[in-house]
């Protein structure tokens, strides 16, 4: 069984189970003898705006997948947390205050809602950890393969710097929050390629993911070790890759370096696209929003069968063992499958990204 950062043991099955017609669970209640019927309420915390993904995707697919599942009958409740702990951890309250059915967590620091966590098992409200790892009695986790997230933009990045990579070339890396576990599985990840093959320069954990701070601790270590002398730079997401991009050009850099990215965001796809940022990680939330709503419904309709065959990885949490899981897989994006990924799954249409002064750049990469 392999183990990733906080023991998560990676996932070998293909998570589209519902596709497969393995899944119902919106079948009639005569099959399960649901502990709830169709009238249920989903409560969605989500941690932040900075990343769009969030509002763009996860909430809205979220939404229209609990419908989907009950006639209709369902409903979601949803409250961003915007980049607080304090104030999540309020919504998590009142959510239970609220008496929702079940609670979708996607959380803005994995240890300190663990309070929260337990006041709702207390409340008998089942909470299902949704792309990071929360502490606390979870009945579930549903994200991606966070650790492989790593490797794939660590791979990436030494396969920019071409056959010649060597030890002597120094890379910046970026890392995303202290708060956020997943950010320690995406930099372990890249280590495990990078580590022995080229000189880690300047590491920074960035607080709050924020793009600004990422500029920021980039400017540092532009000063540190000279605008010539890096030969590509980690970054853990796409925002974040922006704010590099713009220390980068404040400091006179022309040609820039290999920069990795993650979340595929429409300003990192275009970055991409003029040539910017080298790759992104494609994750595809429409597969992770979809199964997250299927295993709450079930969750608290009590339909056990369908929520295990959606559960079938274990994780390990700083409190918690064996809890259920799935992990989604995730895609490496360049200029070369930008069409085959995140157009072919509808996230963005050409239209969207070959505007203004991408339209030469799309049109260089076969983007018509």
């Amino acid at each position: 069984m392999r183990r990733i950062a906080i023991t998560v043991a990676a996932a070998t099955m293909s998570v589209t189970l519902a596709g497969c017609g393995v899944l119902n669970a919106s079948g009639s209640s005569d099959e399960a003898s649901p502990a709830k019927g169709d009238d249920i309420t989903v409560g969605l915390l989500l941690p932040e705006k900075a990343n769009t993904r969030y509002e763009t995707f996860d909430y809205p697919i979220i939404k229209r997948k609990v419908e989907s599942l009950t006639n209709d009958k369902g409903r979601v409740e949803y409250a961003n947390a915007e980049a607080s702990a304090d104030k999540q951890a309020d919504q998590m309250q009142q959510m239970i205050d609220d008496e929702v059915d079940v609670i979708l967590l996607d959380a803005v620091d994995s240890h300190a809602i663990a309070s929260g966590v337990k006041k709702a098992k207390e409340a008998g409200i089942p909470v299902i950890a949704y792309d990071r790892l929360a502490e606390g009695p979870i009945d579930a986790y549903i994200s991606f393969d966070n650790e492989l997230v790593g490797e794939v933009q660590g791979r990436t990045l030494l396969e920019a710097i071409g056959e010649d990579v060597s030890i002597s070339d120094k890379i910046v890396m970026m890392n995303g929050s202290p708060t956020d576990p997943n950010a320690k599985q995406f930099k372990a990840g890249a280590l495990s390629e990078l580590n022995g093959k080229v000189t880690i320069a300047k590491s920074y954990d960035t607080e709050g993911w924020k793009p600004e701070n990422a500029q920021a601790n980039m400017a540092k270590a532009i000063a540190a070790i000279g605008k010539d002398n890096i030969k590509a730079v980690y970054s853990a997401n796409d925002s974040m890759a922006g704010g590099i991009v713009n220390a980068l050009e404040a400091a006179g850099v022309t040609k820039l370096p290999p920069i990795t990215g993650q979340d595929a965001e429409l300003a990192g796809v275009q970055r991409i696209v003029s040539g910017e940022q080298y790759m992104s990680v494609y994750k595809p939330y429409p597969q992770e929003a979809e199964n997250a709503a299927e295993m709450a419904v079930a969750k608290v309709q009590g339909r056990d069968i369908q929520f295990a065959a959606l559960t079938r990885d274990r994780v390990d949490s700083p409190t918690d063992k064996d809890i259920p899981a799935q992990l989604v897989p995730v895609v490496a994006l360049t200029r070369e499958n930008i069409k085959d990924t995140v157009v072919a799954d509808d996230i963005f249409k050409l239209s969207h990204i070959c505007t203004g002064k991408y339209k030469s750049d799309c049109a260089a990469a076969g983007l018509k």
